[in-house]
């Protein structure tokens, strides 16, 4: 049906074409700042008192391509730390007189228990390898604070680890050689940790504050790490206190740092090395550092050193390098001793700031008490401006009207907010209804835009549209003032009002994100001021006057495209790998979860603009144009496969020995399970190949299928948990036969002992057979414990299964041939007096994951 338009209609397309171009502008802008296409990379003839980027990946593609996996177990792990170590024997070699260079390589074992992903879990290693450089002045002391850089050189499974983290590496070593070659003698201290076992669950940065003499010499430290391929390599985390971020904000080149990633971070399904140095054992200031964007190669075999974004490693060393150097000439820096004499154990201030960068231009910093303040006052001005308007003129009853009408347009601006989130979700899951399979958008980002954007302006304009006319209070008559004013006024407050409650809200939780409504609230201010004197000097020319309102809020819609376009690519990047739930509604999740962000994000830029801007757009031709546009873009979609070279769909497969003593093999099976909304159904349809190896026919469904429990893939265990509607598959088990004499296998090397108190203590030894690339050994431990050799002798959280008896999960890696010793004591006692354990009070479950030479 065709679109009658008149005079009003043409303007509001007009302006709605107006603002397209401009969004369209800034989001030009903003995708060069995320994948630093404004930084020029260093070549390798660069001055040597400049980081370089493409010296940085020569040693990418060393650790990358030329090393033949850094896994756990592999003979490349082993290289990787040989080549490290050899690198910084030259820059040793090469440093001058003034130089105290000290290298180390640091052999760490240990045991422990921590929680991840709201399991508990032990540990026990051994053989990992750590390698030091500690760079200071000739006169340096041993115990002088001094700075830390880590990062980890192993790698993920079945991934060469270009990114994550050869290039962190990369950077740790370029970064040593700068500071040599550039003659800069630190006058603290500067220790490199390049550790060696990370992806085993941050044991080399364990060890190494376990066990190592300069642990407690480190004031600050950075951690560095890489959760994709480049782009922004974002501070997400700082502490404690706000002395780090204060001196990242003060020294960073290209700032790329917001205090809401603290906020998020918790609930990302991951963990880095910071936590070892900031929480769980040291208390030390400082940052951890992270490559965000790429993360569709992240921990896959794409991985690669050609992915890696150009100008990403520039610009992280050139902010490393400038930030070490701060840290290190920082009068803040104490060793642990000083902090501990002082009673300093959270960076010497007030707790956790709040700071954000621009566009990686500069950074906004300012700490927590001065938040307090300083995210209070829109709530202030809000409460005082309908009384400092009004009393003077027209008496206590017209404020507390004006108050009731600001917050009437309060109320109408967050429906309006509220619509623009949930007429997405309802699109997402309409397009569900009618499609056979889910996340069209993860390979093709667009699509999301295209699909939700539309129809979430639609449910932000609905209240302005509904409500065309505004309910006032107040008397116009007595006021003397056009009803077409207040009614600006009413919704431009009741908007204002509504992000300076944000605001407010975000304060009181103890969440650093308040700058971002701050911001938008600061920035209403002035385009109001704008506004009204505009109005004032020319006249109420709708145009004019409209113009004036926008142009003081294009800094911050600019930052609001920055910071919801970053956020919206991340999400949909990790929804590869954030797991599968069970149907019928787990299908529904990403969808609903990407719609509902775009529906914030689109809610957050254009918002600012509807108290002012509605009366261009609340029409209904245009809202009709936009269902349209949504309705096409939904049919679009249709017709995008949501995965592709560049955005691989992750599937987990593992191939299951079940053995009952050292030789003889029970069972064997192929498991396979994915990692995201769309099931191994569709992974057998799309990839016929796979079903035609596995004996697949068109027949095949999950209620005739053999399932695959979760406790299959405990080598993964509690990354297990994403893992639902698993399937097992026979294989064959002789051609394993061919290549191991013995399985891994458990029993008793000690005669059981009983004490006085009721407690029976068994002692077991477990041998991993002839394997030769062991990569993680697991034990689940089912039964009474009350003590074990492991972790101190402390029992981790324990697993239970529908009203079961309790399990203990431990992993244990590292490299050896020797044996693992252990005993397991459990204690029962019941009115006074002990009972009788029978022999067989614990069930042991071991599974051992074998790498190949072979990617997954």
């Amino acid at each position: 049906m065709a679109l009658r338009l008149d005079g009003t209609d043409v303007s509001g397309f007009k302006f709605l074409l107006s603002l397209a171009v401009m969004y369209g502008l800034m989001s030009i802008l903003v995708h060069s700042v995320m994948y630093t296409k404004f930084i020029t990379p260093l070549g390798i003839d660069a001055p040597l008192d400049r980081f370089s980027e493409a010296r940085a990946i020569e040693h990418v593609r060393v650790l990358a391509h030329e090393i033949d996996g850094r896994q756990e177990g592999r003979q490349g792990l082993r290289e990787a730390a040989e080549y490290i170590k050899a690198q910084l024997e030259r820059l040793k070699e090469r440093a001058g007189s003034n130089f105290r260079i000290e290298i180390e390589e640091n052999v760490v074992g240990g045991s422990f228990n921590m929680m991840f992903l709201g399991h508990g879990i032990s540990f026990g290693y051994r053989n990992h390898t750590n390698i030091l450089m500690r760079i200071s002045s000739i006169d340096s002391q041993e115990t002088d604070p001094s700075v830390l850089m880590n990062a980890h050189f192993d790698g993920p499974l079945g991934s060469p680890g270009a990114g994550d983290c050869a290039s962190c590496v990369a950077s740790l070593l370029e970064i040593a050689r700068l500071t040599i070659d550039s003659g800069w003698v630190p006058p603290r201290p500067i220790i490199f940790l390049f550790n060696g076992a990370e992806e085993v669950f941050l044991l080399g940065a364990h060890g190494f504050m376990r066990t190592h003499k300069w642990r407690d010499s480190i004031g600050a430290f950075i951690n560095v790490e890489a959760s994709g391929t480049g782009g922004l390599d974002l501070v997400c985390q700082s502490g404690p206190g706000s002395w780090p971020s204060s001196v990242y904000a003060q020294s960073a080149i290209y700032p790329m740092a917001h205090s809401a990633a603290q906020d998020v971070f918790p609930v990302i399904p991951g963990d880095t090395d910071y936590r070892m140095f900031s929480e769980d054992y040291g208390s030390i200031p400082g940052l951890d550092i992270i490559f965000l964007l790429g993360g569709y190669y992240y921990h896959t075999n794409y991985d690669t050193v050609d992915r890696l974004v150009p100008g990403s490693m520039q610009a992280r060393g050139d902010n490393l390098y400038s930030a070490v150097k701060a840290f290190a000439e920082s009068a803040k820096l104490r060793n642990a001793r000083q902090r501990e004499s002082l009673g300093v154990s959270n960076g010497n201030d007030d707790g956790q700031a709040v700071f954000f960068d621009y566009l990686a231009w500069f950074m906004i910093f300012y700490s927590r008490r001065i938040a307090m303040v300083l995210h209070g006052i829109p709530v202030i001005i809000f409460l005082v401006m309908p009384f400092f308007s009004r009393f003077l003129y027209s008496g206590l009853w017209c404020c507390f009207a004006t108050f009731y009408d600001f917050v009437k347009g309060m109320i109408l601006h967050a429906t309006g907010i509220m619509l623009a989130i949930i007429f997405p979700v309802l699109f997402s899951i309409l397009r569900l209804l009618v499609s056979s399979y889910g996340m069209n958008w993860f390979a093709n980002p667009f699509l999301a835009f295209m699909m939700f954007i539309p129809i979430s302006l639609v449910g932000l304009l609905i209240p302005r549209t509904v409500f065309r006319g505004f309910p006032l209070s107040q008397n116009v008559s007595v006021l003397k003032v056009s009803k077409e004013a207040l009614s600006d006024e009413a919704r431009f407050w009741g908007a204002f009002g509504f992000y300076a409650s944000l605001t407010l809200a975000y304060l009181l939780a103890g969440l650093s994100g308040g700058f971002l409504t701050f911001f938008t609230s600061a920035s209403m201010l002035l385009a109001w001021i704008s506004f009204c004197l505009s109005i004032k000097f020319c006249g109420r020319q709708l145009a004019r006057s409209t113009v004036f309102y926008v142009i003081p809020l294009i800094p911050c819609l600019t930052y609001s495209v920055y910071f919801g376009g970053f956020l919206v690519q991340f999400l949909i990047e990790k929804m590869g790998m954030m797991g599968s739930l069970p149907p019928p509604y787990g299908n529904y999740v990403p969808d609903i979860v990407v719609a509902a962000i775009v529906g914030v994000v689109t809610s957050w830029c254009m918002g600012p603009l509807m108290p002012i801007c509605g009366k261009w757009l609340a029409r209904s031709s245009i809202l009709q144009f936009l269902l349209h546009l949504s309705v096409i873009a939904l049919a679009l979609s249709s017709q995008f496969f949501p995965y592709s070279r560049d955005a691989p769909k992750r599937v987990v497969f593992q191939h299951t020995f079940l053995t009952a003593d050292a030789n003889r093999i029970v069972d064997s099976s192929y498991d396979f399970s994915v990692v995201d909304s769309n099931s191994l159904l569709f992974l057998f349809k799309y990839a016929p190949v796979v079903a035609k190896e596995l004996n697949i026919g068109p027949e095949f469904s999950f209620e005739t299928a053999k399932m695959s429990n979760q406790r299959t893939f405990l080598t993964l265990f509690p990354v297990n948990f994403l893992f639902s509607r698993s399937l097992q598959f026979p294989a064959r088990s002789d051609e394993i036969l061919k290549q191991y004499r013995q399985f891994p296998h458990l029993y008793t090397n000690k005669p059981q002992t009983m004490s006085s108190d009721g407690s029976r203590r068994v002692y077991l030894e477990l041998s991993l057979g002839s394997l030769k690339e062991v990569w993680v050994a697991v034990l689940n431990i089912t039964g009474p414990l009350s003590s074990w050799s492991f972790a101190d002798t402390k029992l981790p959280v324990p697993e239970t299964a529908e009203g079961g008896p309790p399990s203990y999960i431990c992993r244990l890696t590292g490299s050896s041939r020797e044996k693992w010793n252990f005993w397991l004591e459990v204690y029962w006692y019941k009115e006074g007096r002990s009972l009788e354990i029978p022999e067989g009070f614990a069930d042991f479950r071991i599974q051992i994951l074998q790498l190949q030479n072979s990617t997954f």
